[in-house]
């Protein structure tokens, strides 16, 4: 016995296994399978490391740039990846992962994406599809209903009609907003006497013909930063994204959207398109989205909503009422990996008008015909998964009442989270959850009195150090793997708009239990008095007590 260890062999042979027979039951992969399969989170807690690893040393394990000669065993393979990669992941379906818009996903989810991945369906054409595009155009109209309200009639008439598009299926709220954004485009500049339209002479020649002097995109300065790039790719400059102000809970205000208006009205600025946002990404706020659309009917805009994080509130009979005016949006995009709780990978577009869609439409002799079926037409993505396969299993599954039942508990949670901030004399609530989204901060009692007596220079002195203390908080307690919430930065009107650094929750995980936010509070609490800390506690208490005049006994 010499031991010399078997290798893998590339032949005709070799390839052909490959791809036609699976690994054998007792192999390394088969082990891993059976163990997802049988125990998601048994699994994901006992492979996945939860102290955090430098990114440079986990770097190491994929250093090499070369593509290897000679293959290895798939179980190999599987070792490395679940040595290397799982164990250095990110446990985003931890109960105590409570700072991102990701959460547990439904045990169903996973096998049936076996099957979306064994099928490997390509949703641009009907040819590779199938009855993959019924589905997804199904799922468009169940979304479309959903937001728009529309009776049964409507959906038979529209639904499978060949030649419009209730909407379409994207890789995720970025491409979604980029899509209704082109076609808010498109439609703002059509063909028209001896001009193509923008689609088919550019932007240029479309300011030229219709006299404009450029074209913006309005949209609270708590919008998403992909709105920015699609303006950019879109052709009219980041800068053609105007910021409006907003109030003191984070919703735009309508009198300075309109001042904005009438001001690049006088400047001969195009006003394309106006954003309204469902749930913003910071905050979790809902701006008044009917008085936005009034005002985009007033200057010809398309009213755009981005509902990614808080389109699914529309399933809830208790919280709909946040997004009364979204059913005038023109457009609006959900984010089916949140609030649906469809893995991570696709979003969606609804548009009020079957029609607006063809704004965009492009065809393609070899695949994309005039008068198909195929949603290919009118999407920016061509080869894409049938990821409207999951979408559709979790409105079936969990249906209205199940999705109504998610949605509640995490407002209530959110809810919850924030009296449980208030009543500690040591923490505070920054913003208010709308909808299941807040944000706090690490304050001692003592320093919350000081902010209250504090003059604009003294409370700024006290926010600064405060912000070092949020940020070495949040960062440990990351390290340290037990929870893990995230920070921001926002401009509370109460500290004359100073920038301050604040913790960011997210309660959307079903799993996440109140003791488990007692415990995130416990450990936040006991990383504020560690010694790495202790210079800047210091200096906290420092400012603190030359506004309220000498120190006093402050901790134990």
């Amino acid at each position: 016995m010499t031991g010399k260890k078997k290798s893998a062999q590339a032949s005709v042979e070799a390839m052909y296994r490959v791809f036609t027979v699976p690994e054998a039951p007792e192999s390394t992969l088969s082990r891993i399978d059976q163990n997802i399969s049988g125990n998601l989170a048994g699994f994901l807690q006992e492979h996945i490391v939860a102290v955090e690893r430098d990114l440079s040393e986990v770097e190491k394990n994929f250093a090499d740039s070369a593509i290897p000669e000679k293959p290895i065993f798939v179980s190999e393979q599987a070792q490395f990846l679940l040595d290397k990669l799982v164990a250095n992941s990110v446990h985003t379906a931890s109960p105590s992962f409570i700072g991102h818009m990701t959460s547990a996903l439904p045990y169903f989810m996973l096998p049936l994406s076996k099957i979306m991945i064994a099928l490997n369906q390509n949703l641009v054409k009907t040819e590779t599809s199938k009855a993959f595009t019924p589905m997804e155009r199904q799922v468009l109209g169940m979304i479309h209903r959903l937001v728009y309200q529309q009776d049964s009639a409507y959906y038979r008439k529209w639904m499978h009609d060949p030649r419009h598009a209730l909407g379409a299926m994207c890789s995720g709220g970025t491409v979604a907003n980029l899509t209704a954004l082109w076609v808010a485009r498109n439609r703002a500049f059509p063909a028209e006497g001896s001009f193509r339209g923008l689609h088919q002479e550019g932007l240029f020649r479309a300011l030229k013909y219709y006299g404009h002097e450029g074209a913006a995109i309005l949209v609270s300065r708590r919008g998403h930063y992909s709105l920015r790039k699609a303006a950019d790719v879109l052709g009219l400059g980041r800068d053609s994204l105007i910021p409006v102000d907003t109030d003191d809970d984070n919703r735009i205000q309508i009198d300075a959207l309109r001042d904005k208006c009438l001001d690049l009205q006088r400047q001969k600025v195009k006003i394309m398109a106006i954003c309204g946002i469902a749930g913003t990404t910071e905050t979790g706020s809902v701006d008044p989205l009917d008085a936005m659309a009034d005002v985009a009917r007033e200057f010809g805009a398309h009213f755009h909503v981005d509902a990614a994080w808080g389109g699914p509130t529309l399933f809830s009979r208790q919280h709909a009422h946040l997004m009364r005016g979204i059913d005038k949006a023109d457009s609006v995009t959900f984010d089916a990996h949140k609030q649906l709780y469809v893995p991570m990978g696709v979003g969606l577009v609804v548009f009020r008008d079957p029609t607006m869609a063809s704004a965009v439409e492009h065809h393609a002799q070899y695949i994309i015909r005039k008068g198909s079926r195929d949603l290919g037409s009118t999407t920016l993505e061509g080869s894409r998964p049938g990821m409207a396969m999951l979408i559709h299993s979790g409105l079936k599954i969990l249906a209205r009442e199940g999705y109504e039942i998610l949605i509640n508990q995490g407002i209530e949670k959110a809810r919850t989270f924030a009296e449980m901030i208030t009543g500690h004399p040591d923490f505070e609530l920054v913003t208010s959850p709308e909808l299941n989204i807040l944000t706090y901060r690490y304050c001692p009692a003592r320093v919350q009195q000081a902010l209250a007596a504090a003059d604009s220079l003294q409370a700024e002195r006290i926010n600064m150090s405060l912000n070092r203390v949020t940020k070495y908080i949040q960062k440990t307690q990351r390290e340290r793997g037990k929870a893990f919430v995230s920070r921001t930065r926002l401009e509370p009107a109460r500290y004359s708009h100073f920038p301050c650094i604040v913790f960011r929750v997210v309660l959307a995980n079903p799993l996440t239990t109140k003791e488990i936010l007692d415990d995130i509070l416990t450990e936040q609490k006991e990383l504020a008095g560690e010694p790495g800390l202790k210079d800047e506690m210091d200096i906290l208490y420092q400012h603190a007590d030359a506004v309220l005049g000498g120190p006093v006994a402050r901790r134990a």
